[in-house]
């Protein structure tokens, strides 16, 4: 088996964290660049990370996740926040940022900012809002995998108050919602989850090539 399918096969939703060992900031920022390096549609990006280390904060945000103590006891909180909706402003930033990067022209890019406005512009906001959430998971799956990787244990949480997370952290005045939280830290020697087999429907049942 390789090392990536041994690392899947170790990871698991952790549910109880070692509040005494913490993950390294060595290692906290390569995660966070895999996040920002993660693929999304077009190249959007239209999210943000959020990184909570703050104790204050993680007890208000324990109290907005129905007291789940993966939020005060692993190392960070990860919140990633959606753009619920957007204007063409969200486009046009992103166009000016491939013209600093690549050294295009705006006229280089006018096809492919037509495209992308004639595309997302025009849905409705829950159709918007539905799309950066599915855009965030894509995050989301990639910093559970990279953390796999490094044998460092995460916890994706859906399970908290999103209007108390939105207000705790002030993303609703930035345009922004919590879509989900990632707990990441190390595993508590007193999880028993960790030695559960793992369950997972057969490949047959799964997966079909055609």
């Amino acid at each position: 088996m390789s090392t990536i399918l041994n690392k899947l096969n170790w990871r698991y939703a952790t549910k109880n964290f070692d509040s005494s060992k913490q993950v390294s900031n060595e290692d906290l920022n390569t995660l966070l660049e895999a996040g920002r390096l993660t693929a999304s549609s077009y190249g959007l990006q239209p999210y943000e990370i959020y990184v909570i280390k703050n104790e204050e904060v993680r007890k208000e945000l324990r109290k907005a996740s129905y007291d789940q103590p993966q939020i005060t006891d692993a190392s960070y909180i990860i919140v990633l926040a959606n753009k619920p909706t957007f204007d063409d402003s969200m486009i046009d930033d992103y166009i000016a940022n491939i013209m600093k990067v690549r050294g295009l022209s705006k006229e280089d890019l006018e096809g492919f900012s037509k495209t992308m406005k004639s595309t997302l512009l025009d849905l409705p906001d829950a159709y918007k809002g539905a799309w950066t959430s599915n855009q965030a998971y894509i995050v989301l799956g990639n910093l559970m995998t990279i953390a796999a990787e490094m044998e460092i244990d995460t916890c994706p949480m859906e399970g908290f108050d999103k209007e108390q997370y939105n207000e705790i952290l002030g993303l609703t005045d930035k345009g922004l919602n919590a879509a989900v939280v990632l707990a990441v830290g190390y595993r508590s020697s007193e999880d028993a989850t960790q030695h559960y087999p793992k369950v997972r429907y057969p490949e047959e049942q799964i997966i079909t090539h055609i």
